[in-house]
């Protein structure tokens, strides 16, 4: 049998980079510290909702995910048509980066990132263009100075993956100032709920009167419900509507939709476990800085550590002591906040391989 006979496919597709995802854990005795995923179980009252939908596993769920969509255009102060729902923030980055760029357009962001951003860009026949960070936080000066007539969407990742670090209203608002209208600027804040700088902006305050400005937010992360996929963004007509065009029907499931409703209604319940997290991320942060360790100052639900060629020497130490963390080649690991007794493992064994 011939090549002939098989089916004709974009000839770069084998040749495209795969999202690495963190392992996943081989036992309950380790602690996964590699996926940035909440340590805590579902509130109770997100069991009950997804278990009164199991019933309903026959039916397709509400395309629209019109009761999610409503609760959340209440909860944020937009109007419920400028809301998209989707596969978690990752299934509207696709949708967005195929809705804005294609074959000789180029998409910018800062680097590193969120991996998917260059993978998702390289999906959609564009160009990824990877600008250095400075000081482990996105150089918006440099962005700006780079975009070009090709250019049609920036992601800014604020707070930034894997590193932590945010950028504050100013400068992201002299950013804003300076990129033409007609590149879309998104602004990726999956992490949002756990910034406590009163500097760092909401994103959704900066979208209300810049029609080029969309705002990707998900439950995965503070909310807790990374299994079941949902994510959303914020955007204007224009952009809403071209990112529903390049959605996949039927995206959000519905238990997907009932624990996201119940989430956002016990969202005093979730606000504490929120609080926890942080203050184990202050704790966290200040004893590997005793350890001699710099870490940059975080804004998410994990820490970032630079560590060089020490990367597979620190990542193997972690795993002896049944922390699996995440590591980026020869650059550094990421470390998400966990549980008090995983954190006090992981200052434990880093304090070890500081002597």
């Amino acid at each position: 049998m011939t090549d002939a006979a098989f089916p004709l496919l974009r000839a770069d597709v084998s040749t495209l980079p795969r999202y690495v995802p963190g392992r996943p854990a081989p036992d309950d005795l380790v602690d996964k510290l590699s996926s940035n995923e909440n340590p805590y179980p579902p509130l109770p009252s997100v069991i009950r909702a997804v278990e009164a939908e199991l019933g309903r596993l026959n039916r397709y769920p509400d395309p629209a995910a019109t009761v999610l969509r409503d609760e959340l255009a209440a909860v944020l102060g937009v109007p419920a048509g400028h809301l998209v729902l989707g596969t978690g923030s990752v299934g509207i980055t696709q949708h967005l980066v195929a809705a804005a760029a294609g074959p000789g357009d180029e998409v910018l962001f800062g680097w590193r990132s969120f991996e998917a951003y260059p993978l998702l860009t390289w999906a959609a026949g564009a160009t990824p263009v990877e600008i250095p960070l400075r000081g482990e936080a996105y150089d918006l000066d440099a962005i700006a100075a780079a975009v070009t007539d090709r250019t049609r969407a920036v992601f800014i990742c604020n707070p930034n993956n894997p590193t932590g670090t945010a950028v504050r209203r100013a400068a992201l608002e002299r950013f804003l100032d300076r990129v033409p209208r007609r590149v879309l600027v998104v602004v990726d804040e999956a992490y949002r709920e756990f910034v406590d700088d009163a500097e760092v902006p909401d994103g959704i305050d900066l979208y209300r009167d810049r029609p080029n400005v969309a705002v990707l937010r998900t439950f995965s992360k503070a909310y807790g419900l990374a299994t079941l996929r949902v994510g959303f963004a914020v955007a204007h007509p224009r952009v809403a509507a071209a990112l529903r065009a390049c959605a996949v029907p039927f995206g959000v499931s519905g238990p997907a939709q009932a624990a996201a409703v119940a989430s956002l209604r016990a969202g005093a319940e979730l606000a504490e476990r929120v609080a926890d997290l942080v203050a184990e991320r202050a704790r966290v942060t200040a004893g590997l800085r005793t350890a001699g360790y710099e870490v940059p100052e975080s804004q998410a639900n994990f820490v970032w550590l630079r560590l060089g060629s020490r990367t597979a020497g620190f990542t193997e130490a972690c795993e002896a002591a049944g922390l699996m963390v995440r590591p980026f080649g020869d650059e550094g690991v990421r470390i998400t906040i966990g549980a008090p007794d995983a954190n006090d493992r992981l200052l434990k064994t880093a304090s070890h391989r500081q002597r």
